[in-house]
This record gives structure tokens, sequence and C-alpha cells, in this order.
């Protein structure tokens, strides 16, 4: 494909050759001759220079570089439909394996395709287009909307609800029952979990993520929202849309993030806490109670410029510690000389 047909699937214009070959797409790092990449910004210009890429998109012309250049709006989001054009394929629609289960009261939509050893219980939906790999359980009254695709080895309860082009990635639990128990008689007796749970448009859930089905009601991720690999969502969270989860993040019972909140590796928001909508936390923040919109790190959770800086003078409590038993010691001294 030539450059000047790359640059109208990205919306961009070409600098350079717009004749040239393009064969692939690849990172700075690892482009060889014939493919494209992309600067994801200035601090990766020194290895642009020492690429051997074909071509770059760039969100402006940047200057000492002979490379030809496709300028786009957002490089990145360039980059990725790339990958699409060239590497991903639409998955043919292979039907329903005879070694799968599928329950005469399912329902299945046109173009579906079902991998064997996969088992679709009574009253379970799967709507037009989706794919079910092998080893997937979809229980009693679930409906999976369209386009999904749901990889090896997931559960998906009884009673759970999946929006259109959901991808829940290998080893995912969603509808397992919420850690619920009331302390009485001298043992923890368990509250039955008879709520669900709803995976709202356009989510894509982690490997291993583990999302459990409310008490009473539903356990909710909002539209758009992006949850990564290990992850835990407690029973009766309200996860709003576009929400970012890293990995190892976890969610405590009736929790409540508003849209957009993004959280770094290993955060954790307790039980009954309220993130207003925009909020960001670092990695391993600890979050309680209602939190109002802002950038937060920490355990407990602190505004992230003062956790900066009192992360700078934690790394100096030993000189500021030795400096202080000096002190005592003149002070001392002074007291003694009286």
């Amino acid at each position: 494909m030539k450059l000047k047909d790359i640059a109208i699937i990205i919306n961009g214009q070409v600098l350079g050759d717009a004749d040239i070959e393009i064969k692939g797409v690849a990172g700075v790092h690892e482009a060889k001759d014939g493919d494209i990449t992309y600067l994801a910004g200035t601090k990766f210009l020194r290895a642009l220079k020492n690429s051997r890429a074909s071509a770059v998109i760039v969100n402006g012309p940047v200057e000492g570089i002979e490379t030809p250049q496709v300028i786009a709006k957002n490089p990145q989001f360039a980059f990725s439909l790339l990958l699409s054009h060239f590497y991903v394929k639409p998955h043919p629609c292979l039907g329903i394996s005879r070694d799968a289960y599928v329950s005469e009261k399912a329902v299945l939509g046109e173009n579906v395709t079902v991998y064997p050893f996969a088992y679709i219980s009574e009253g379970a939906s799967i709507g037009t287009g989706s794919i079910i790999h092998a080893g997937v359980f979809i229980g009693e009254n679930t409906s999976i909307g369209e386009g999904c695709l749901i990889y090896p080895n997931v559960t998906v309860r009884e009673g759970v609800s999946i929006g259109n082009k959901v991808i829940i990635h290998a080893g995912a639990v969603i509808g397992a029952d919420g850690f619920g128990y009331v302390f009485e008689n001298g043992v923890h007796n368990k509250i039955p979990q008879v709520g669900g749970v709803t995976i709202e448009d356009n989510v894509e859930i982690g490997a291993n993520v583990t999302i459990d089905r409310a008490t009473t009601g539903n356990t909710v991720v909002g539209e758009g929202s992006k949850i990564d690999n290990l992850v835990q969502i407690g029973h009766n969270a309200k996860i709003g849309r576009n929400v970012i989860l890293v990995a190892q993040v976890g969610i405590g019972g009736s929790t409540v993030l508003g849209d957009g909140v993004v959280m770094g590796g290993q955060a954790a928001a307790s039980d009954h806490a309220v993130v207003e909508a925009g909020s960001m936390f670092g990695a391993r923040s600890g979050i309680l109670g209602e939190v109002k919109r802002g950038i937060y790190s920490g355990a407990p959770i602190i505004p992230h410029r003062d956790w900066l800086r009192a992360t700078a003078l934690f790394a100096k409590l030993p000189e500021f510690h030795k400096k202080i038993k000096e002190l005592e010691g003149r002070i001392k001294e002074l007291e003694e000389g009286k």
C-alpha cells in the first residue's frame, strides 16, 4: 500500500514521498524497511532518527529527519487504525460446534460462533455475530449482545446482562457471588446474593477479572469502560462510563465511580466510597469515603502534588533523624553546661 493511501485511511497529510510502499506497522524500535511507525513524543525523537521505518506518523512536521511523514491529529489513534487495517481480520462465522452444549431453550442470533466445549444454559441469549470460545460457561437467563468476543474459559453466571461489542478475556468470572456474610451465633452466615451484573456496550474486561453479582439489584459497569487484568469489582459497585481500571485494582462493594475515573495499578477503593467523575488515582492509592474531582496518590489518598512533596521528604527521613539526634545531643550538652 502506498503512503498516500495510508494518509487517506488516517485522514492525514503526507510530507515527502507519497508513493513509497508500506507493508506493515510497527513501533519505533521494532520497525524495519517497509514499516510505518508513529512518534509518541519528543523523547522518542532520537529513537526515530535511528529507526529503519520507511514512514512515520506525527502530529506536526518534525525537522531533522529524512523519513517521509504523515501529519495526523492523533498519531497514536492513527497508528491503532493502521494496526487494525493491516493485521486484524474479520472472524469467519464457524457456526456451532457439535462438541459444544447449547440448550434447546437458548436463543442464538445470526452468524454466532460457538467453539467446542462451551456450555450455553437454558434461557441464555447470544446476539448476532458474537463469538464464544472454547470452555466458556454461560448461565441461565444470561443475555449477551451483538458482536461480543468471549475468550476461552470465561464464566458468565446466571442472570447477567452483557451489552453489544463487549470483549471478555480468558479466565474472567462475571457474576460470582458477592462477598457478603453476617456474624451470628458465633459463625459467619452467608447472605444470599440474588442480584445480577450489567455490563454495558463497548466494555473490555481483562484476563482473570472478577465482577461479583449484587446482593440485590445489579453491579454495573458503564459503557466504554476498560478493565485491565486481575481486577476485582465487588457486589453492587457502580462503575461509570469510560472508566479505566489498571491491573490489580480492587473495588469494594457498593462503591460508586463517576464517568471517566482512572485508577492506577493496585489502587483500591473501600466499600461504599463515592468518587466524582474525572478523578485520577496513582498506583497503590487507597480511596475512602467521598472524593471530589482531582488527582490523588497515597494510602489514604492526598492530592498528588502533596504526595510528591511528601515522598521527597520521606526519602530524607534518615538524614533528618540523624540531624535531630545531633541537635538533641547539643541541647543536652548546653543544658549540662549550666
